[in-house]
């Protein structure tokens, strides 16, 4: 290394620490004591210093922008976690509640009925062209229950047992083709015939033999006349939702919506010995109907 080099490098570093020097001997010295030099450092220090406290306020704001981000990013994940599981618990609350609810209308519904019943839960459902079926569990042994016994629900009629495999049954379900059922209209007493539809779209049904002179409307009640010791006198079967007058010696056209929600069925009772034609159980569902 040559002299003129060495002597630069010394001359830099001895720059480098004295101009420090004077900017903290000005900066530390009471105004009225500057001289020009310190005068004109101060004014030569004074806008690098704004600058370097903008950057270093600038730095400082990004890093706490980003540290503040990091944490409410963190934040909002465990909110968003803890959220979803409260969402969790509630709907699993709300299902037991319904689940609940369903199980004790069954037991005020079985309470409600004379005769020994047996409960059974829906475990599928399947239909072709013109049959609606659904396979049940029972709750208990199978040796009591036969064909074609009357299977209700809190709700109305559901149908009736078609086959006995077991602990299992098949349904033949109220909206199937094959199933029909004698109604009265609870507001009037007209009689009619509820039938089973048996569309494959929908759960429908439709009235029969209902006289031209008797008085029908759109939301009345049908249900059980008791007529044959089928099913219990006053149990509901369908609400009316259209009415096609015709002229006299001809049977109104009528159609109705199962009062059952098929498709959301999930217990029922089997009425191992339903009651004789006048005997309309206590606290039956059609005394619940009248209120809806």
């Amino acid at each position: 290394m040559t002299p003129w080099k060495r002597y630069r490098e010394i001359a830099i570093v001895v720059v480098l620490l004295a101009v420090p020097f004077f900017f903290l001997n000005a900066k530390m010295k009471k105004g009225e004591n500057l001289n020009a030099l310190d005068r004109a450092v101060v004014r030569v220090s004074a806008p690098i210093e704004f600058g370097a406290a903008g950057i270093a306020r600038g730095v400082s704001n990004v890093l706490e922008s980003y540290v503040y981000l990091v944490d409410v990013k963190a934040d909002n994940e465990r909110l968003a976690y803890d959220n979803a599981r409260l969402r969790e618990t509630v709907h699993r609350l709300e299902q037991k509640e319904g689940e609940n609810r369903e199980l004790r209308r069954l037991l005020q519904l079985r309470e409600a009925t004379p005769g020994d019943t047996v409960s059974a839960q829906v475990t599928s459902k399947d239909h072709v062209e013109f049959f609606r079926v659904a396979r049940m569990k029972l709750d208990r042994g199978s040796a009591a229950i036969r064909p074609h016994m009357p299977i209700i629900s809190p709700d109305g009629v559901v149908g009736s047992v078609l086959h006995v495999a077991g602990d299992a049954i098949d349904v033949q379900l109220a909206v199937d083709a094959a199933f029909g059922v004698d109604v009265e209209d609870e507001r009037t007493h007209a009689r009619g015939f509820v039938r089973g539809t048996g569309d494959p779209a929908r759960y429908a049904c439709k009235v029969e033999m209902v006289d031209s002179r008797d008085e029908v409307e759109i939301g009345d009640l049908l249900v059980t006349s008791g007529k044959g010791k089928w099913f219990p006198r006053g149990i509901p079967v369908a609400r009316v939702r259209k009415v096609t007058k015709r002229e006299l010696g001809r049977d109104q056209e009528v159609e109705a919506i199962p009062t059952v929600n098929f498709s959301r069925l999930e217990n029922v009772l089997i009425l191992v010995t339903p009651p004789g034609e006048q005997n309309q159980p206590k606290g039956s569902p059609a005394a619940t109907a009248k209120g809806r």
